[in-house]
């Protein structure tokens, strides 16, 4: 297990980084770090053996946060700014079809299972909907709402 980034180099953190009961001063889920926000390697360490966990110091911020190395990204890597992130939960923002057949009602809720930030036609994500259990689909980020909008009532007898 090699680490891909160095002491001292400059790193893009790509999710929100909240606190897990670990974090000195802050409580439970509280927002430590903003996704796009750009720290410095300061000590890299492991977890579990399996796993690199690079400390970076962000400045902004004036807090030493560890990250999973893939939560990161170099500064030469090229970085999209979402409206969403894994694990959040959303609604659908209008029915989806898959061949012509409505699999997913508008308001039907769902979570953010992947963040695709590299696709030609823009960010979209795979996200899987309580109504269409074991299904994922590939949703663009027009089609999602954060669970805060109103939206219709979803029926999810699909």
């Amino acid at each position: 297990m090699r680490p891909r980034w160095e002491l001292g180099e400059s790193l893009r953190v790509t999710r929100n980084v909240r606190d897990d009961g670990t974090f000195p001063g802050a409580t439970r889920g509280e927002l430590l770090v903003r996704r796009g926000s750009i720290g410095t390697v300061v000590d890299i360490g492991s977890f579990l053996m399996d796993q690199v966990i690079y400390s970076l110091h962000f400045l902004e911020q004036n807090r030493i946060v560890g990250c999973r190395e893939e939560e990161l990204l170099g500064l030469d890597e090229a970085w999209i700014d979402t409206r969403f992130e894994s694990r959040e939960r959303v609604l659908s923002a209008r029915d989806l079809a898959i061949g012509g057949e409505v699999r997913v009602p508008a308001g039907a809720r769902g979570e953010i299972l992947k963040v695709l930030r590299d696709l030609p036609e823009g960010p979209a994500y795979h996200v899987h909907f309580e109504c269409w259990a074991g299904h994922p689909l590939i949703v663009r980020e027009a089609a999602l709402a954060p669970v805060s909008t109103p939206l219709p009532e979803a029926c999810c007898n699909v």
